[in-house]
């Protein structure tokens, strides 16, 4: 008798049909599961599929310097088109509200300069918009906040401004774009850097191609510095001026102007040909002419040479500007750390920072500490114990008057020391603030432009210069982010 029960005809008929329907229900939800991971892999994926990268215009020189002058020029026709009504109080422009505040670099003319930018001992002379359309999400919070004037008001009342302030800036701007050249440059000589400043005063205050009332301004004075590198492989500087031991200013502050420029106008789409390849060969060509001591020398000499805290601090401004427009750098990190290095060398027991060598001993004032100061600060060492001691000796020894004939009215010296107090935030910036803001706005002049101060040296007696230098320290207020120890 058989022990094995067997399945009757229906039976059996049954079981084949329910496995059959379970295989097909397995075979549908598996394709279910895999269209469901699909989905969701499609929903994170899609919005970097669709991302457009901005487009990198280079230019390969193989014609001589006279074909190149005459045919390689940028165009500085750009269409601007009218913002999204939702994005209407962040217009890409100017705002029309007046405005006192400068931060960065400002643009201003001057008819007859005294002194040759280019042959003057640079070290001593110069310190021993209005809104967003919906193109600038990804800008470094800290230029964000220049860019609406909602932003801009608020920073000035939170941080010690007034509206004459925001009405000196916009005072200082007309003046500058009335004194531009045809040829969208600044002033008579040294035009890389003097277009550099008057082009930082402008983006400073998020003034950029878009911006109705200077977007033509703006564009002419990129479209300049562009021009330039693109006639000399990169180098910020006109025909000749490389003969002068000091024309790694004027190619620092350039390359400053133009890794903001680059910044701006990469988020908003604006594309101003060659501004990228440029603005990348004029900061690797910094990071590859550092000296072997880790400053920077006159002449961009590798090798011995004259450094100074004054040059590098221009380095490592430009630097950081080129770091925050996102294009690539060979051995940025390494060129910055070794700058950053040979700037605390330069700090003394006194907490103050030389022009050269080190700032010890008493009864005089180290000039240069702010630009010390602001160095560590932008590039995130604003709470270091050095950070600190320069911070102290500020706070104990600055004082600011425009009229008096002392370090007092070092407008350079002040041009550092305006964003490193800022910086601070605090009772620090208070204390600075108050002897600051009313000084400067009672030296401007009714056309836009600034006086010159009690102390006449360190190049402001060059009017473009000094009108530049107190539109940035005017823009401090809504420039820099207070508090942090370091700034944009």
């Amino acid at each position: 008798m058989s022990l094995h029960a067997q399945l009757s005809p229906e039976a059996q008929a049954r079981l084949h049909r329910q496995r059959r329907n379970s295989t097909i229900s397995s075979i549908a939800i598996a394709m279910l599961t895999v269209a469901l991971i699909a989905l969701v892999l499609g929903i994170f994926l899609l919005p970097s599929l669709v991302q457009e990268t901005p487009t990198i215009v280079t230019y390969k020189a193989t014609l001589d310097e006279e074909v190149r002058q005459d045919e390689k020029k940028t165009q500085t026709k750009i269409q601007r088109k009218p913002t999204p009504a939702a994005s209407a109080r962040t217009k890409v422009l100017v705002a029309n509200t007046v405005s006192p505040t400068a931060i960065q670099v400002p643009d201003v003319d001057v008819t007859t300069p005294s002194l040759d930018f280019g042959d003057m001992d640079l070290g001593n002379n110069w310190g021993g918009g209005g809104g967003l359309g919906g193109g600038f999400a990804n800008v470094p919070a800290s230029m964000k906040k220049r860019c609406s004037p909602e932003d801009r008001l608020a920073r000035l009342n939170e941080t010690g401004g007034t509206p004459e302030c925001e009405a000196a800036v916009e005072r200082g701007l007309e003046y500058l774009q009335k004194t531009q050249n045809p040829d969208g440059s600044w002033d008579d000589g040294n035009k890389s850097a003097m277009t550099g400043l008057a082009l930082l005063a402008y983006l400073g205050r998020c003034e950029t191609p878009l911006s109705v009332k200077y977007g033509d301004t703006v564009l002419k004075a990129i479209t300049f510095l562009v021009n330039l590198g693109m006639q000399n492989e990169g180098r910020l500087i006109q025909k000749g001026g490389e003969a002068t031991n000091s024309w790694c200013y004027e190619h620092a502050i350039a390359t400053y102007a133009l890794g903001e420029a680059s910044t701006f106008c990469k988020q908003a789409n604006i594309d101003v040909p060659n501004l990228f390849e440029i603005t990348r060969q004029a900061g690797q060509f910094i990071i590859d002419h550092q000296n072997d001591n880790g400053g920077w020398a006159y002449a961009y000499q590798t090798k011995g040479g004259h450094t100074d805290l004054s040059v590098v601090a221009w380095q490592l401004q430009a630097l950081k500007a080129c770091d925050h427009s996102g294009l690539v750098f060979k051995n940025m990190r390494k060129a910055s750390t070794r700058g950053l290095e040979y700037v605390e060398a330069r700090q003394g027991d006194s907490g103050g920072y030389s022009y050269t060598g080190q700032a010890n001993g008493t009864g005089k004032y180290w000039n240069l500490t702010g630009a010390g100061l602001l160095c560590l600060q932008i590039w995130n060492k604003g709470t270091s114990s050095s950070a600190r001691k320069a911070a102290n000796y500020l706070r104990d020894n600055t004082k600011f008057k425009y009229d008096d004939a002392s370090h007092a009215s070092d407008l350079y010296c002040h041009y550092y020391e305006a964003q490193a107090m800022m910086n601070r935030g605090g009772a620090d910036w208070r204390l600075y603030n108050k002897n600051f803001r009313d000084e400067v706005l009672a030296a401007q002049e009714s056309d836009g432009s600034f006086k010159l101060p009690g102390n006449a040296g360190h190049g402001t007696n060059r009017l473009h210069y000094r009108t530049c230098l107190n539109i940035l320290m005017l823009e401090v207020y809504y420039r820099f982010l207070p508090g942090t120890g370091s700034g944009g």
